[in-house]
C-alpha cells in the first residue's frame, strides 16, 4: 500500500518557513518521497504500518496550512496516469525487499 501526504502550509513568516521545512525533512526521514511539489508518497508494507506512519504524522503536523493523508493499494497506485510533457510514464515501482536470514 501506498501513503501520501498532500500539504498546504503557509511560507509567508520566517517562523512558517521553518516550520514548513521541518514538516517536510520529517516526511523524509519517514522515507517519503516527493512526487510534486508538496506531494509525498511512501510505500508500506502492511496496513499496520502505514497506521504507525500516519500516526508519527499527526503528532509532528504543523499548527497552520493543511494536511491531507491518503492511502491507496497497490492496485489503484499502479492506474495513476503519469505524464511529463504529453510523454506518459510508469509510476513509481514499489521498492525491493530485503531478506533478513
Amino acid at each position: 500500500m501506498w501513503l501520501f501526504a498532500l500539504f498546504d502550509l503557509p511560507v509567508n513568516t520566517q517562523q512558517s518557513r521553518r516550520q514548513y521545512a521541518q514538516f517536510r525533512k520529517t516526511l523524509i526521514r519517514e522515507g517519503f518521497a516527493m512526487l510534486q511539489y508538496s506531494v509525498y508518497a511512501r510505500y508500506c508494507n502492511s496496513e499496520e504500518a502505514s497506521v504507525a506512519h500516519r500516526n508519527h504524522i499527526h503528532g509532528v503536523l504543523p499548527p497552520y496550512g493543511q494536511v491531507r493523508i491518503l492511502s491507496v493499494t497497490d492496485a489503484q497506485f499502479e492506474k495513476m496516469e503519469v505524464f511529463f510533457g504529453k510523454k506518459r510514464e510508469k509510476p513509481e515501482n514499489a521498492p525491493i525487499q530485503l531478506m533478513l536470514f
